[in-house]
Formats: C-alpha cells, structure tokens, sequence
C-alpha cells in the first residue's frame, strides 16, 4: 500500500486513537516520526513512545498517548500543514506561536527535525510539518 504523505497518515492515526480513546497507537517507523515523537514527549502530549521490530527491516513505533483525569486526551488537535503538493517553507522570523505558546509546532530544519521553539532559538527556519495543541 503507497502512502502519500506518512507524517499526515502519523497525525491522522492519532487522532483516530484519541477519538476511539485507545491507550496507545502503533505506526510504521521513520526517523522524521521519532523526532516528532519525541518532541511531543518533551512537551507533554504524549506519555511515552517505543521502537518495535517484527523483523530486522520493518520497524514500527508505539506511541501511549496521555489523558487527563477525567478521561480527555491531552492533544485538542493535531495537523500537518505542509503536504507533498504544496510544501510550506518559513523562515525564523515567520516562525509563529501554536495557541500562544500552548501549542508545538514541527519543522524539518537544517540542523534536524525541531519545534518551533527550537528553531527560534537555533535561528533556523525550514519546512512546516505540522502543530499539536
């Protein structure tokens, strides 16, 4: 099965999860995905992620996604922006706030796949992967 875009097919996975109130997600793997991964991990959006082998070529990454005490899942939404069509490039100063700071957005820089602000901060811009909140 072809894939267009896998980092849409990754958010869009997730969201399913989160709307079926699944406890975790398994997704085929990709360094660009463990980088968000872990990105969403440092900022809190999910509890923890795990690489998985079936065998030593298909690799797949778990993902426990987080609720809070009532049962809501901590992630509202969850989007990419730049898709194969129509790629979206931003340089460091266009580079905005996701819901005021309380969000994370994606970008695939130079130096790595880094939030918004990271890339702020390491003064690069690059390609709009996508945002959580």
């Amino acid at each position: 099965m072809s894939h267009s875009h896998p980092i849409s097919n990754m958010f869009t996975n997730i969201r399913n999860a989160l709307s079926a109130k699944h406890d975790s997600v398994v997704i085929p793997f990709s360094r660009i995905k463990l980088a968000i991964c872990k990105i969403m991990k440092d900022e809190g959006f999910i509890t923890s992620y795990d690489i998985q082998s079936q065998t030593l070529q298909k690799k797949s990454i778990k993902i426990v996604l987080k609720y809070d005490e009532e049962g809501q899942s901590l992630i509202s939404e969850i989007r990419s922006v730049s898709l194969p069509g129509k790629r979206k490039y931003l340089q460091k100063s266009q580079i905005p706030k996701v819901l005021n700071g309380f969000g994370v957005s994606f970008y695939s820089t130079s130096k790595g796949v880094l939030s918004g602000k990271a890339a702020r901060l390491a003064n690069v811009g690059g390609e709009y992967l996508g945002y959580v909140y």
